[in-house]
Formats: C-alpha cells, structure tokens, sequence
C-alpha cells in the first residue's frame, strides 16, 4: 500500500463530486481567484495574501533586496510546480494509476537587461522554462507515457504559460 492511497482515495470522491457539482451547473466550473501584493514601506519586499495566506516575496541584494523571501519570476516556477505535481496526482486517480509519490524540478532563465534599464529586444520574460518529473509508481512506461500526456494537457498553469492568455490592466 502507498502512502498516497488515503490521500488519493479522498482526491477520488471529491473529483467524483465536482464532476456531478459542473455537470449539474457548468458556471460553477469556473472558480474566480485573486492574489494582492504591496510594498512593505521602505524594505522593498512585497507581501502577496491569496486567500487567507501570506508570504514575502523579496528582490537578492543585488537588486535592492533582502533575500528574505523568493522573487516574483521564482514564484512563478513555484506555482508551476505546485500545479504540476497536483495535476499528476489528478490524473493518477482519473487514469487509475496507483502512484506513490512525485518530485517536481522546473528551471528557467530570467533576462535581467531590460528590468535594470539596459535596451532590449525581446520583452523581460522567463526563458527555457524546463520541467522534470520523477514519479514513484509501479506503473507500466506506456501508463507512465499516457499520465505525462494527460498532465501536459490539463495542467492549469503549465497551459497559462504555453498558451498565453491576455492580461489587462483595469483602471
């Protein structure tokens, strides 16, 4: 026995649950989220409160920062891990494929010219954005195959960053 499989169990019933919930009201489908962040007066640092979490997000010292917590670009591979792994073991239980753990490493390149008033080309963006999974399953290749393939179409922010989707600034 996994110890994924209590976890995994209740993973089950709740996707069991929203299935039936969007059948049944496809406009609850679409749940709205939303972040704030600010400037914490003349540290710099700039907290970010999603829900009922907070956590500092901070510039290294070469950049007027203090290190006290990851950057912005960094955070943004973060959330691209988190969804990722979660995702895996979304399709873990959709797929029926008993799944003992998952590591999650996603690296990228961050152009820092333009950010610190250098010319510039190319917008400021995260480059080489890379991912490795290692999933810890008994698994056959082919099901191992078809779960990668699953996760690279359905992982919410890994789509986000493939297929971009507009962001507007509201006054």
């Amino acid at each position: 026995m996994s110890i994924l499989d209590p976890y995994l169990a209740r993973k089950a019933t709740a996707l069991a649950q929203r299935r039936a919930d969007f059948t049944a009201q496809p406009e609850k489908a679409t749940v709205r989220i939303q972040a704030t962040s600010w400037v914490a007066g003349n540290t710099g640092a700039r907290p970010v409160k999603i829900g009922d979490t907070l956590w500092v997000t901070d510039s290294a010292p070469a950049l007027a920062g203090h290190g006290l917590g990851p950057t912005a670009p960094e955070l943004l591979l973060g959330a691209l891990a988190s969804c990722l792994v979660h995702t895996y073991l979304i399709q873990a239980v959709l797929l029926q494929i008993q799944l003992d753990g998952v590591e999650l490493e996603v690296q990228g390149a961050v152009p820092m010219g333009g950010v610190v008033g250098l010319p510039y080309t190319d917008p400021p963006q995260l480059q080489e954005i890379t991912y490795q999974a290692r999933l810890f399953t008994a698994a056959s290749e082919p099901e191992i195959e078809r779960m990668h393939q699953a996760v690279a179409e359905t992982c919410p922010v890994l789509n986000t960053l493939r297929l971009p989707t507009a962001v507007t600034r509201q006054p």
